[in-house]
């Protein structure tokens, strides 16, 4: 608080009399104290920021020798990288010969720029529309505070784990290099795709792969 010490007045030479002169102390301490309740109130209150991480599902490894025959996926796209390369099938692979009778699987090769209409941006965000499509709903929801943000966080995890939803599927060769797998990753990142695994190259797409190269 501030104190105000009031000096003694007196008599100059010519005989007036001097007015009284005052000196302010101003006591910090009160403002020290409010300054830590401040402190304490915004650490106790500020959201912290998290790790922005994205999950990636590793299937569990049952043998050593590499997987030759292709697992069932719904509403799935496979990705074959390789160096600044990444070629592409959706659904179920299918050798040639194979025992089913289905035709050859066939690449598609995709690149990674976002202004290509051909390009992985555009690629994913079509197949994948089902999800963008909820996810701009729940955007005006929040924006209009009709929902809070951890509701916002469930419902749109609920939709990007649906049947509905792409699921994505990442085998890369030896060539490939870190760069292109965290490129790809991003892209399925833009999209909203829930499930990513990567998986081992099958051998018989490493065959079709090295054809298309």
């Amino acid at each position: 608080m501030a104190e105000i010490a009031e000096g003694g007045g007196g008599h100059d030479k010519g005989g007036k009399k001097r007015p009284k002169k005052g000196s302010t102390r101003i006591d910090m301490t009160p403002m020290v104290d409010l300054g830590f309740l401040l402190l304490t109130f915004f650490v106790m209150t500020t959201t912290f920021s998290k790790p922005k991480v994205m999950s990636l599902t590793y299937p569990a490894k049952i043998e050593d020798k590499p997987l030759e025959k292709p697992l069932p996926i719904n509403n799935g796209i496979t990705f074959l990288l390789t160096k600044d390369k990444v070629f592409y099938y959706t659904g179920q692979f299918y050798a040639p010969g194979n025992a089913e009778g289905k035709p050859v699987t066939i690449l598609e090769e995709t690149n990674f720029s976002p202004s290509d209409p051909k390009g992985l941006r555009k690629l994913l965000a079509d197949k994948n529309a089902f999800v963008i499509k909820e996810k701009i709903v729940l955007d005006e929801k929040l924006k209009r505070k009709q929902i809070a943000d951890t509701t916002y966080e469930r419902m749109l995890n609920q939709f990007m784990s649906k049947k509905e939803a792409l699921k994505v599927l990442i085998k890369t060769d030896d060539k490939t290099t870190c760069e292109n797998f965290i490129d790809l990753v991003d892209e399925v990142k833009i999209a909203q795709i829930g499930v990513v695994a990567p998986l081992e190259l099958m051998k018989s797409e490493a065959e079709l792969l090295k054809a298309k190269l």
